[in-house]
């Protein structure tokens, strides 16, 4: 009898986690490798499950697409571990009869980046096609944390193959995706795209796996499956460990029968034991066909808090707006740097912003000092925000802080690497790229957590992407920039900027570009400081021209302060021609220098008015 013949009548059971027991065993390579290199490895954990009951098992295939393959230089070899995997599968069901199902596993989550949309596909294809060789008795799509990549799969699937087609997600949090979705929504809508059982498994434990199903009705022409991880883990001695019993286990597989779940496995940590007890509080069971389900009261996302603040992206797409870059200190002298802060704020300008541990070295941190210069001293901060130093959980806690403090300008940045900086042994976090976190910061902004989770709240995030145009190929990097809007990006920062041509070049290139752009601009202290810039920052290069105006200066600190203004002020020229949003970034806490660029913004535009009212 075929698979879903069987659903209609049985609630069955399918096997429970492969790589929990790989990973007992001592094994920390790639696991699809075994199914070519110690096949007989995989056919036992097969059998074990089938002995305990199991009448469902899965391929050793979770990982065995291009993508994660590609992680052990294995990329080439897609096709013969997929097939490998079918018949080792066939060969110890074949004196039961269980059912084999070919698994494909998802490739993104947080990280977008990771793969692009035609890519998934790809993969996806190449390794549904050998799965498909072997001839398994459905496909089952696990651990998809991204609901567009799950639901693309699904569909090209469908055009694939005949075969029942299992699409389980994964959740964060119980009943609710990573975008927000909710869990009975989602399982729908991938009834709609032609997914015969729908379901989620992993990261989960069995207690939040049946809270989440509490809200999700029965499809109409497809079944529920579930396939929880054995608790929540835990580490032990550096080893990943879960503490569920077997018999709570399978405790926990009636109440999901109850909900209306008909197939029914393991996922994280479960083992053949945790199977043998799952079938065996099932025996017997009749599926669920009818089922009452009381709507959940939704939880209200209340509109964000009004903004002091005009937008710094919607002042500049139609009058001059002037930022100013001042570091925070690598000390805990602070007097200075808040008379700066000051000081340039009274001249007029939109915002001081404060960069997060620049070229990687350790500074106050922007957070605490942007939270004093708003409260304290009436000054606006925008703060950076690098992906380098923060995991997501520290990126989602930091810019729920930055709402909760009322600082709603931002600049969304990847971050030096630490090998440039003070702790070149630190470590970068790198959780996400500066896309993704674009795209995040905007799902805050619609009250929505980067678990999916309702925040109660929006927040109200104004935010910028960093743009360096000091490359060979600027189309390229243009390109780049497009992308980043397309994420979210409101306005754009570019990296310092040391000829006219450069800026000329910038406006032709993004003309076509509705995003205002703020032209970075940092004066040069003396032919130590051009040089340094030139020859050692990623990103910044100086013209020879240049160059050689610094080093006519030779060691007159006041002549190449005075040149140094001079070059900026030109290039200040150029750039408020233009464009409207002007980026001055100051060197070495030096605000006198970036006091004197602003007064020169001024009366620039005084000038331009003036010649307004008289034409």
């Amino acid at each position: 009898m075929k698979l879903l013949d069987r659903l209609q009548n049985e609630v069955l059971v399918a096997d429970g986690a492969m790589g929990t027991l790989l990973y007992s065993y001592g094994i920390d390579f790639c696991y699809e490798e075994l199914n070519v290199e110690k096949p007989e490895i995989i056919e036992k954990i097969h059998r074990d499950y089938i002995a305990a009951g199991a009448d469902i098992i899965q391929t050793n295939t979770y990982g065995a697409n291009f993508l994660k393959l590609a992680r052990y230089g294995q990329e080439d070899r897609v096709k013969e571990y997929n097939e490998a995997a079918v018949r080792i599968a066939k060969r110890a069901a074949a004196p039961g009869n269980q059912y084999v199902l070919g698994t494909i596993g998802g490739l993104l989550g947080i990280r977008k980046s990771d793969a692009s949309t035609s890519e998934v596909l790809k993969y996806v294809q190449q390794q549904a096609d050998a799965l498909l060789t072997g001839e398994p008795d459905g496909l089952l799509l696990e651990t998809y944390y991204d609901f567009e990549e799950l639901s693309m799969v699904v569909t090209e699937l469908r055009k694939m193959t005949d075969l029942p087609i299992i699409a389980q997600v994964s959740m964060d949090e119980p009943g609710i995706l990573q975008n927000g979705l909710q869990l009975n929504d989602a399982l729908h809508r991938l009834e709609s795209l032609g997914a015969d059982i729908v379901g989620v498994n992993c990261r989960l434990g069995p207690y939040h796996t049946i809270q989440a199903f509490d809200n999700v009705t029965l499809p109409k022409h497809a079944f529920l499956s579930a396939a929880p991880n054995a608790s929540l883990l835990d580490v032990e001695d550096g080893r990943i460990v879960y503490a569920s019993e077997a018999d709570y286990f399978g405790r926990a597989a009636t109440l999901l029968r109850e909900e209306g779940v008909r197939l029914i496995g393991g996922c994280c940590g479960t083992t053949p034991m945790h199977i043998a007890a799952a079938k065996k509080q099932l025996r017997g069971l009749p599926p669920i066909i009818e089922k009452v389900v009381n709507p959940k009261k939704p939880i209200v996302i209340r509109e964000a808090d009004p903004v002091k603040y005009e937008p710094l992206h919607i002042k500049a797409k139609t009058k001059r707006t002037v930022i100013v870059e001042l570091d925070t200190p690598r000390h805990l002298e602070t007097d200075k740097y808040f008379e700066g802060a000051n000081l340039l704020y009274d001249a007029g300008v939109d915002a001081v912003t404060l960069a997060d541990n620049s070229l990687a070295s350790p500074r106050i941190s922007n957070m605490a000092m942007g939270s004093i210069l708003k409260h304290e001293y009436n000054v606006r901060p925008l703060v950076h925000l690098t992906c380098r130093d923060h995991n997501l959980i520290g990126l989602q806690s930091h810019l729920m802080g930055l709402d909760a403090l009322g600082i709603h300008d931002i600049l969304a940045v990847t971050g030096d690497p630490t090998k440039v900086g003070d702790f070149p042994g630190a470590t970068s976090v790198y959780d996400v790229s500066s896309m993704e976190l674009l795209q995040l910061i905007k799902q805050l902004n619609e009250g929505i957590s980067f678990t999916g989770k309702p925040l109660r709240k929006k927040a109200n995030f104004s935010v910028a992407a960093a743009f360096n145009p000091n490359v060979r190929v600027l189309d390229r990097a243009v390109k780049r920039l497009e992308k980043k809007i397309e994420c979210g990006a409101d306005y754009i920062i570019t990296q310092p900027v040391y000829t006219k041509e450069k800026i000329i070049d910038i406006y032709e290139a993004t003309k076509h570009l509705d995003t205002p752009i703020f032209i970075g601009i940092m004066p040069l202290t003396n032919i130590r400081n051009a040089e340094f810039l030139h020859h050692e920052v990623p990103g910044i290069k100086l013209s020879e021209e240049v160059l050689e105006r610094m080093r006519a200066c030779g060691d007159d600190r006041e002549k190449a302060t005075q040149e140094g203004i001079t070059i900026a002020k030109g290039l200040v020229d150029t750039a408020a021609e233009l464009f409207n949003g002007i980026y001055i970034i100051t060197p070495f806490l030096r605000y006198d220098m970036s006091l004197e660029l602003i007064n020169h913004i001024k009366e620039l535009d005084a000038e331009k008015e003036r010649k307004i009212v008289h034409a």
